[in-house]
């Protein structure tokens, strides 16, 4: 056996199909699908059910997963170990934060950081969904959660702030909401599957005949307010800073996060990532009232 049959089998387990872990290992389908055959083969014992395109591991393929997890768990620590140990102000840098953060505040950071160090190579992965840190799918996250797992090393940059935006144009129509139940209003919301907090808040707060549009991207939610297809709540840092829409609420003090700086353990004296710390931790501090909706005047409301 070699490291390519166990990676075969964490793949196909963590997927749960052969497609999902194709796309994970960077090959096709049938690729996959004829490894997994050989390698039942080879062994003659069958290593995941099949139901229906889902694969769950048998006795023996979770058995290989055990090890195949212990195999992943140590040569990440000896990778993390080694990088820990750079001290090259050079190389990659892999970052993930949310589509909103992205958008709104990080690329004048980036900018920055990247006039002060261009040996460094900058990926920023967008995602809404918390990437593992641990298995090396990111370096750094910026997230709106504190870290609690032991390996990680974090540092609490401010809190974010959310409330209701609307454009002018939507309440030349509709008037200033008057507060809960929102009677008469419309809302954007979030797809079904969605688990933002956010989310729920809409969930427990406004029928649901009053949420006419759903996306799974503040982003576009931002854009459907500006259309004038109803309200949002959306990051105050992302709202205050357009002007073609208006605030009509007070930050929801239920909403209010925590933003930290994230890396592991091991890494967090690399050289690289101690000058990300530096650089773009004053950044996010300096904008503190921003990400702290205190950048516009919500005196009247």
């Amino acid at each position: 056996m070699d490291w390519n049959d166990f990676r075969l089998i964490l793949a196909i387990s963590r997927a749960g199909s052969l497609k999902r872990a194709a796309r994970e290992l960077g090959n096709d389908h049938s690729t996959i699908f004829r490894w997994l055959n050989a390698l039942e083969a080879r062994f003659q014992v069958q290593l995941f059910e099949r139901d229906g395109g889902v694969y769950t591991p048998t006795d023996a393929g979770h058995r290989m997963l055990l090890a195949a997890e212990r195999m992943e768990a140590e040569v990440l620590a000896v990778d993390r170990e080694v990088a820990g140990r750079d001290a090259r102000l050079s190389g990659n840098l892999r970052i993930t934060c949310s589509e909103s953060l992205a958008y709104r505040i990080l690329n004048d950071l980036l900018a920055e950081f990247r006039s002060k160090h261009a040996g460094i190579t900058v990926e920023l992965l967008v995602d809404n969904r918390q990437l593992d840190l641990l298995r090396r799918e990111a370096d750094i996250a910026i997230r709106a959660t504190r870290p609690i797992e032991s390996d990680l090393f974090g540092r609490q940059i401010a809190e974010t702030a959310w409330a209701l935006y609307a454009s002018p144009r939507y309440l030349a129509d509709r008037g200033q909401p008057g507060g809960v139940p929102f009677e008469g209003h419309s809302f954007i919301g979030w797809d079904s599957s969605a688990v933002a907090a956010a989310a729920s808040w809409l969930t427990e707060t406004v029928p649901n005949d009053q949420i006419v549009y759903r996306s799974s991207s503040l982003i576009n939610q931002m854009m459907a307010v500006k259309a004038g297809i109803g309200m949002a709540l959306l990051p105050c840092y992302l709202g205050d800073q357009e002007a073609d829409i208006e605030t009509v609420s007070v930050p929801e003090a239920a909403l209010t996060r925590e933003l930290w700086l994230i890396t592991h353990r091991d890494l967090r004296n690399t050289a690289r990532v101690r000058a990300f710390f530096d650089i773009v931790g004053q950044g996010l501090t300096a904008r503190r009232q921003l990400l702290e909706g205190r950048s516009r005047n919500r005196a009247a409301l």
